[in-house]
């Protein structure tokens, strides 16, 4: 009821002007993931905001707020009300056309932070869940039965596919991992391997292409090392591995390593064990993907975040409102925390 809340809020928002709900803002975190040239498949690219709407976002955000450095983090929380159009700009994952956001960015002169999934940027593999997309809505019809995974191909695939990713979404890692070595090598001998280069905005940064980012002046997070849910169905030690790998890698690479972001952070992707970790890694906040807005009563490792819509009609109309999902956020802390 409260998610359903929330998004009939911000769609009566959006047809509202920005000024008439200037008094309700708040400081509010916003992230985004990818930036595309050219959408081919919405189904896959579901991470990529077409290359002009980004744009067109950015402008929006220079002209309405004050779009600060993750550094200002602190100040800004101890002191909401004096920062009531304070924003932090965010980038999750690292995929490689993420440089066209930081060319629009920098012409604006707005900062902002990425979050990096470190095996990904290491390896070049593919988010995982992507993967499975690009199997589930363009392998060949038929039964597949990969180790504990089976699925069969037949009809709508859109339910079929919907239905899947819940499945693995909700899965331990080390199960998950080789259900999606075995999509991969499916596609390929069904002559599909093309649709890897077809779908190349799903590529990921390489660190020489980070370290160019980090020289910019964008700030480097973490966001875990292998993008998968740090729920329940996880290890305590494959969930430390998670918080404290990344932090690891970024330090040796670029320098410090200060926050972190939960792969997918919404509420049933992160556990009280997950937090911990992530604390217990020794970053100074970490991010979720639940909407509210920032200040100092909060708990600093599960911090609220707006996850800018691919197609979002006024965003400076949204963000002003999004304290009204800070009931739910407190509820679910409290939850989390026992």
């Amino acid at each position: 009821m409260a998610s359903f809340f929330g998004s009939g809020l911000r769609a009566a928002a959006r047809q509202m002007p920005p000024a008439a709900l200037r008094a309700f803002g708040r400081p509010a975190a916003l992230f985004f993931h990818g930036v595309a040239r050219h959408i081919r498949d919405p189904r896959i690219q579901i991470n990529q905001h077409a290359l002009e709407e980004f744009r067109h976002i950015a402008r929006t955000l220079k002209e309405n707020f004050d779009v600060l450095p993750l550094a200002a983090l602190g100040d800004v929380m101890k002191h909401p009300d004096k920062h009531t159009k304070a924003v932090f700009l965010m980038s999750d994952d690292g995929y490689a056309d993420t440089t066209l956001a930081a060319d629009i960015l920098e012409d604006l002169g707005l900062p902002w932070t990425l979050f990096l999934s470190t095996q990904h940027i290491d390896t070049g593999e593919w988010n995982p869940l992507t993967l499975a997309r690009l199997f589930l809505f363009y392998a060949p019809e038929g039964r597949y039965a990969f180790d504990s995974f089976e699925i069969e191909l037949r009809g709508e695939r859109e339910a079929i596919a919907s239905q899947a990713i819940a499945r693995l979404r909700a899965g331990e890692a080390e199960a998950a991992k080789p259900v999606f070595a075995a999509m991969r090598k499916a596609l390929m001998e069904a002559r599909l391997g093309h649709l890897f280069e077809d779908f190349s905005s799903e590529d990921f940064l390489t660190w020489n292409q980070v370290g160019e980012l980090a020289a910019r002046g964008v700030e480097i997070g973490a966001h875990a090392h292998w993008h998968w849910p740090m729920n329940a169905a996880q290890t305590k030690e494959h969930l430390r591995e998670q918080a404290l790998l990344p932090k690891q890698i970024i330090g040796e690479k670029l320098g410090a390593c200060r926050y972190f972001a939960y792969p997918f952070g919404n509420t049933p992707d992160i556990s009280r064990q997950a937090r911990e970790a992530v604390r217990e890694a020794g970053y100074e906040g970490a991010f979720t993907t639940l909407s509210g807005t920032l200040d100092g009563t909060q708990d600093r490792w599960l911090l609220p975040r707006y996850g800018i819509a691919l197609h979002e009609a006024n965003i400076a109309s949204v963000v002003p409102i999004l304290r009204a999902g800070n009931p739910r956020l407190r509820n679910w802390q409290r939850d989390l925390m026992g």
